[in-house]
């Protein structure tokens, strides 16, 4: 009875089990040599279980992606996780374990990831036209409503640019990622954050000098 499978399977086994996580993951990551090897598998391996987690969490925004999808969608997060995490190494401060913290950049890029594929054939639409208010019922109780969404609708028509009011629909009304809009665009998502900034308190003082501030609030649905 040949006993090399044996071999190497046990061989393969300690060389697993001789990895383990690093005392001080910043360290043996900002330090060439063999721990640091050590300390990128064990952090990639990491990562990969994180955003697979995530994807299987969206997987239904995919349109029933199969198993293969999703693994390949969590590897490639996984890479582009790491070279987020490692870029912003020097900027952990200790306040949670280091691999929660490493969590975040699968769980966030994986994220990213899905909502990206999940509009790959949507169309954006950047429309700045009139915003439709469905008015509902014309019944007394309804009408304080209707008359809250008029006052909107004027407000981003009459105060916003006209660059402002696809923005603030785009990511507002028609809820499409932010990621995804900024990707569209050739833009970043901070200038996007900036220009939806800029239309809201527009449009709250609009809104104030109507008399509205009150009673209504702009809606941040927008996914970060």
């Amino acid at each position: 009875m040949t006993t090399t499978g044996g071999d190497e399977l046990t061989h393969r086994t300690t060389g697993t089990a001789a990895e383990t996580d690093p005392e001080d993951w910043v360290l043996a990551l900002s330090i060439e040599g063999p721990e640091q090897d050590v300390a990128l598998r064990r952090l990639h391996g990491l990562l990969i279980r994180a955003s697979r987690h995530q994807v299987l969490r969206m997987r239904a925004q995919l349109g029933g992606a199969d198993a293969a999808r999703v693994e390949e969608l969590a590897n490639q997060s996984a890479d582009e996780a790491m070279v987020a995490l490692l870029a912003k190494l020097h900027t952990f401060e200790g306040r949670s374990r280091f691999t929660t913290w490493a969590y975040k950049f699968a769980i966030l890029q994986a994220a990213t990831e899905v909502r990206r594929q999940a509009w790959r054939s949507r169309e954006v639409t950047l429309d700045d036209g009139e915003v439709t208010v469905d008015r509902g019922p014309s019944v007394e109780q309804y009408a304080e409503a209707a008359d809250l969404g008029r006052a909107v609708s004027r407000a981003i028509h009459q105060a916003l640019t006209p660059h402002q009011r696809r923005i603030m629909l785009a990511l507002v009304v028609d809820q499409v990622p932010i990621d995804v809009l900024a990707q569209r665009l050739g833009t970043s998502r901070n200038a996007l954050y900036k220009t939806l900034h800029d239309a809201r308190v527009r449009t709250r003082a609009h809104l104030a000098a109507a008399g509205h501030l009150r009673a209504v609030t702009v809606s941040e649905g927008v996914d970060r």
